[in-house]
């Protein structure tokens, strides 16, 4: 496989005209019900706004557009012995979308769980888990569920330990 400019822009278009809105509510719905929490759905509008952001990082969009077209073109015979691989692919673009930890790992979590719900007809097997790691991928960065909104309670606050400071200031 090549991966140019022209075939990010390429996948990245693909990536965008995927009814994958609906699915990430439906994930959400899901997960919000497992976990008794009421997390709002995305709109196609806010899910392609997303996927431009993702596309607009020229070092995760070229690792996020090599998935997506490995995963695109990946079929194999009898879909069993191939499990392995479109799930290895899969739980990658959904953390390669959704970023750093916590939120990689996160993602890569409710890949399986989208995983699980989605199943295509006729299709190459990956499509089937392109569709679960781009709902898994948006369903985690995007804002909604309560305890990502705010200032995380665990984080330590520099400015209230008069002995911190930088390893510059201490050499």
């Amino acid at each position: 496989m090549r991966v140019t400019p022209a075939r990010v822009r390429e996948e990245y278009e693909f990536v965008r005209d995927r009814p994958i809105a609906p699915l990430i509510t439906d994930v959400r719905e899901r997960l919000g019900e497992q976990f008794g929490a009421e997390v709002p759905g995305v709109s196609a509008e806010r899910y392609r706004r997303e996927v431009a952001a993702v596309f607009a990082d020229g070092d995760r969009a070229v690792n996020a557009a090599a998935l997506v077209a490995l995963l695109r073109d990946l079929d194999v015979e009898g879909d069993y012995p191939g499990f392995v691989v479109d799930e290895l692919l899969g739980r990658q673009l959904a953390a390669t979308i959704a970023g750093g930890q916590p939120l990689e790992l996160l993602a890569e979590a409710t890949f399986h769980y989208a995983d699980v719900h989605v199943h295509g007809e006729d299709e190459a097997a990956g499509l089937d888990d392109l569709d679960a790691a781009l709902a898994a991928g948006f369903q985690t960065r995007l804002p909604g569920w309560e305890w990502r909104e705010g200032a995380s309670p665990f984080a330590v606050d520099p400015d209230l330990d008069p002995g911190a400071g930088s390893t510059a200031d201490r050499e």
